[in-house]
């Protein structure tokens, strides 16, 4: 389980007279179970990248606590990183590698001995369908064939947690289907918590356990899509979005 308590994060923008403190968050909170897939739902610039930096370890947040299958990610990063599988918006594959090598690579950085990582990235390749993939370089894939090479080395070391932030940027529409096949086959037959982050209600409404929906830096509402639509009186998911997102400002849906 991943539980977030108060995080806040300020960021300094501009030089001298021009410097302002902008509050990139300031107030989210939400548990993410285990076996479940939980969604952090907000429009850009709500907060959901550098909620999930702070979650990884990357950030350290001015406020609020996070902890990791109980542990906390300011007292003990190591042993939370070791728990976790991040998939950044950055996929960053090493290009003159192959794809089982890039994989491999991140599993010997994990503590594995060579024949666990290679037999790790095996496993992975079943999982992920990308045999076809495994012995090419990665300079010239294209965005799906990089998702998947970038997951799998996500989870090389067997994680127990996983962060995905907005996965789904730049792929197809097999791309897309295949990673939320991958994601429900992690969620139902190892029992990983996920969490992943996005800006796109559809894939939000398909794939997600629970919703974290965050405005502004803050959670603004979570639940189960059919518990938020309940809460808002709407039937349809982008205008239940936009109502908890921005209140009435937005107007009605066209």
């Amino acid at each position: 389980m991943i539980v977030v308590q108060d995080l806040a994060k300020q960021f300094a923008q501009g030089r001298d007279r021009q410097r302002r403190v902008v509050d990139a968050v300031q107030g989210v909170s939400f548990q993410a179970a285990d076996a479940c897939i939980t969604g952090l739902l907000g429009p850009n610039g709500a907060g959901k990248t550098t909620t999930l930096r702070m979650i990884a370890g990357l950030l350290r947040p001015d406020a609020g606590q996070i902890t990791v299958a109980g542990l906390d990610v300011a007292q003990q990063p190591q042993a939370v990183q070791a728990r976790l599988g991040v998939l950044s918006d950055a996929r960053g594959l090493y290009p003159r590698l192959t794809a089982r090598e890039n994989i491999a690579y991140y599993g010997r950085l994990h503590g594995l001995a060579p024949a666990q990582a290679e037999a790790r990235a095996t496993l992975l390749a079943g999982m992920l369908d990308m045999q076809a993939l495994m012995d090419r370089r990665t300079d010239g894939f294209s965005q799906g064939e990089r998702m998947k090479t970038a997951l799998a080395r996500a989870l090389v070391h067997d994680p127990s947690h996983i962060i995905l932030d907005e996965p789904t940027n730049g792929l197809d529409v097999l791309a897309t289907r295949s990673l939320r096949d991958a994601l429900r086959r992690l969620r139902d037959e190892t029992g990983k918590c996920i969490v992943f982050s996005s800006h796109i209600m559809q894939e939000v409404e398909r794939l997600c356990d629970q919703v974290v929906v965050v405005a502004g830096g803050r959670t603004v509402a979570t639940g189960t899509v059919p518990a938020l639509l309940a809460q808002t009186g709407q039937t349809d998911f982008e205008a239940c979005f936009v109502q908890l997102a921005f209140g009435q400002q937005a107007g009605a849906a066209p």
